[in-house]
């Protein structure tokens, strides 16, 4: 068994695709050091965190997510070889998220424990954190082996309701930030690109495009919903602020921006590139059960 570092490929190489993502894996906590140290965080540092270092790891599962659409939509990427170490990335901060908070609490087990059963944002978070823990144990080629291809794809099926309580466990905290929103609207996204691939459109540009305008839709409106239902805010309010640039570009501008520039992209590249349309259709019976 040969030891293979974050920076080298199978063949024990280096890597700059590795090497550039390992380093990059980083960035969230040099920020969140930084924020803290130049007192960003108020009074109480653990405070602020504890909720952007769960955020960052709910973050960076997304990230993980978007490796398949990726892939799908430029077939020549390596990113595959990244995957494993962005979902165990997310792990990492999972598991920093928590010692901070049970810092924040000042390792009060015993409080922290009738919380954990009492409070439905902890009841939350700890069922997506035992399905991460479960998915990150058997990331190893030798948990694959042992649980044969169909079992290990069944249960890291499982990555989809982890990342939605992830969410939702986000949605329940006590402060508000656009983040919130912007981050459930790149999970609409995934998730239903996953369902237009199945039907062999995941590269076609104008369904791309459709899907652009519905995610900004469905953060908007997600928005307007989760703000009256749960912190009790004008639905006209929110709803006028969303489509509005007066206080900075919100959530739902941002997710229609970036689907609708991928999905330009897409039709460049196969304007330029006449033969790649043909190419992916011929693919696509094969490829769509796998998502």
């Amino acid at each position: 068994m040969h030891l293979i570092w974050p920076w080298q490929d199978r063949k024990q190489g280096f890597s700059w695709l590795k090497a550039s993502t390992f380093a990059l894996m980083f960035v969230p906590a040099i920020w969140l050091l930084y924020q803290a140290g130049t007192k960003q965080f108020g009074p109480v540092p653990l405070g602020g965190m504890t909720y952007w270092s769960g955020l960052w790891a709910t973050a960076i599962l997304l990230l993980a997510l978007a490796i398949t659409p990726a892939l799908t939509i430029a077939p020549r990427s390596r990113l595959i070889i990244v995957r494993r170490m962005i979902g165990v990335t997310a792990l990492a901060y999972t598991i920093a998220h928590i010692i901070i908070y049970f810092a924040l609490r000042f390792w009060n087990v015993a409080s922290i424990a009738n919380e954990m059963v009492t409070r439905i944002s902890l009841i939350v978070a700890t069922v997506a954190t035992i399905g991460l823990i479960a998915l990150g144990a058997t990331s190893l080629d030798a948990a694959v082996r042992r649980m044969g291809a169909k079992g290990w794809n069944g249960l890291h099926n499982m990555v989809y309701a982890t990342t939605a309580l992830a969410l939702l466990h986000y949605l329940l905290s006590p402060g508000e930030f656009p983040e919130q929103y912007l981050l459930c609207g790149m999970f609409f996204w995934l998730m239903v690109w996953r369902v237009l691939n199945r039907g062999g459109l995941g590269t076609d540009a104008l369904a791309l495009a459709i899907l652009a305008v519905a995610s900004g839709l469905f953060t908007a409106f997600f928005e307007v919903g989760w703000a009256w239902a749960y912190r009790g805010y004008a639905p006209s309010g929110t709803l006028g602020i969303n489509f509005s640039l007066a206080l900075g570009v919100s959530p739902a501008w941002q997710i229609f921006a970036l689907g609708l520039l991928l999905a330009f992209a897409v039709f460049a590249r196969q304007a330029l590139r006449p033969g790649v349309t043909s190419r992916c259709r011929a693919r696509r019976p094969n490829s769509a059960p796998n998502g």
